[in-house]
């Protein structure tokens, strides 16, 4: 460690945000560049706690303390090479993980955590920008070819690890772009998209071929896939939005989240949907249902869409500021969070369940709802929700944005002429650590395989699904 007193001499520093009233007028980063000293001091403050919990806290094991330390003495290069080991896209982690690292700092026991997010996404942002990403070329290739249906987080970690190991690798992807939702569902103000381009760059001239504008099952028969790859990772994510099924659904003017979001990142690549199937908050106004990350985001694309107002609702009751007893470190803390996009503006509720919406015209018009308050643990403990007798009540509602959730992935097409099993919740069922699903040669990965996650599990199950991959083609190259 360089410094063993930098956490009791700085404190906690996060980086510096635009004003509000500048940022809600474009699409960049919210954030201000972060000056080396800065940077530097900020990775001071990781101490020698003897054991690193924020390993355990990190899907994909990072190595925190050895990268902090290389920061603060400012050798970025070596920096990177550790994040390299475990991560293959920081500079994106750096930027969109909620840092569960954090969370499980030991500092944070009895003080503020290390920034370890932004430490990561500094050593990624000074060494890449310092020049262009090295492609790593592998000189001799083992003739076996691996299909991956999916370019998300997932399916990319995957490509390059399996690339790198010697195999022909060709990425499928529905979509005009590779990226999957670092793309098209996380908005610019969060991860501009030459991020992403600059990473697709690098996977291309490391070899991997990206088939776009290509649905497997549709555009390509399955039949094909198999035919054509020695083994297929199914990496497509969890596409099934979770539905709100409540009187006036139907209605013109409520959509799911992903929609919105997707027509917003498609509008700032120069690609604006078709007249008439626009969904735009321009002087609307909109209602969340929802607080999570997408939730959030759609709170700050409304806002700089130009919405008269924004406002989230959420069924569970406000968390708490601090810890609870119950929810003791190094847990994830169960405690009011509030983002970029809820700090520029609308208004957030807790506590209310939707009972349905009323339309004019076949337009939605207003939105009905409830209070609800914690009800009696069950078997597990959970509380659900249940109405608070007389709270009904209603918002003016013209565009409402259901930020559910996903509950796994789409099975009409591709999963199902594939015939994979699914779990008890409707993914694809395949073991942790071998991947293997219940179809012959195919393997799945990410959201696709353990549900609604994070970018870093997903990166995490790409990789741990290529190192599967990768031992089931060389076990096939020796029988040969």
């Amino acid at each position: 460690m360089g410094d063993p007193f930098g956490f009791l001499k700085h404190t906690r520093q996060l980086p510096p945000e635009r004003p509000v009233d500048l940022r809600v007028l474009d699409w960049r980063d919210v954030h201000e560049p972060v000056p080396e000293d800065a940077a530097r001091t900020q990775a001071s403050r990781c101490m020698d706690c003897g054991v690193p919990f924020c390993h355990q806290g990190c899907p994909l094991g990072n190595l925190i303390p050895d990268w902090n330390d290389l920061a603060f003495r400012g050798r970025w290069p070596e920096a990177l090479d550790r994040l390299y080991s475990t991560n293959n896209f920081p500079e994106i982690t750096g930027l969109v993980c909620p840092a569960p690292c954090e969370a499980a700092c030991v500092l944070s026991i009895n003080d503020r955590p290390v920034v370890i997010k932004q430490t990561e996404y500094e050593i990624a942002r000074r060494v890449i920008e310092a020049g262009p990403h090295v492609a790593r070329k592998v000189a001799v290739r083992t003739g076996r070819r691996v299909g991956i249906v999916g370019s998300g987080p997932a399916g990319l970690a995957a490509a390059q690890q399996l690339c790198r190991a010697g195999h022909k690798v060709v990425v499928f992807e529905k979509n005009e772009s590779p990226g999957g939702l670092l793309r098209f569902g996380i908005p610019d103000f969060k991860l501009e998209k030459w991020i992403v381009d600059r990473r697709v760059r690098q996977l291309e001239e490391e070899g991997v071929e990206f088939r776009t504008s290509t649905c497997v099952g549709v555009d390509l028969p399955v039949e094909r896939l198999l035919e054509d790859f020695d083994a297929v990772l199914l990496a497509a994510g969890a596409g099934q939005p979770r539905d709100l099924p409540v009187p006036g659904r139907d209605l013109l003017g409520v959509h799911f989240a992903l929609e919105f979001l997707v027509q917003q990142n498609r509008r700032g690549a120069g690609q604006p949907p078709s007249p008439g199937s626009e969904i735009l908050a321009t002087d609307k106004q909109v209602v969340v249902l929802g607080g999570g990350d997408t939730g959030s985001d759609c709170v700050g694309t409304s806002l700089r869409q130009g919405a008269r107002s924004a406002t989230s609702l959420e069924i569970l009751e406000r968390p708490p500021d601090q810890r609870t007893p119950s929810n003791p470190w190094p847990q994830w803390p169960a405690v009011f969070r509030s983002s970029s996009s809820h700090d520029e503006g609308g208004h957030r509720q807790f506590g209310i369940m939707t009972t349905g919406f009323s339309g004019v015209d076949g337009r939605v018009h207003s939105l009905h709802a409830v209070r609800v308050q914690p009800g009696p643990p069950d078997s597990t403990g959970f509380r659900r929700p249940v109405p608070v007798l007389g709270s009904d009540f209603e918002l003016p509602a013209d565009l409402v944005l259901l930020a559910t959730g996903f509950v796994h992935p789409v099975h009409a097409g591709l999963l199902d002429e594939l015939h994979v099993a699914y779990d008890a919740r409707g993914n694809v069922q395949a073991a942790w650590g071998d991947h293997r699903t219940s179809v012959p040669k195919v393997f799945a990965a990410g959201d696709a395989r353990r549900g609604q996650s994070l970018v870093v599990w997903a990166i995490r199950e790409g990789r741990q699904a290529a190192a599967a991959i990768d031992r089931y083609l060389r076990q096939s190259l020796r029988r040969d």
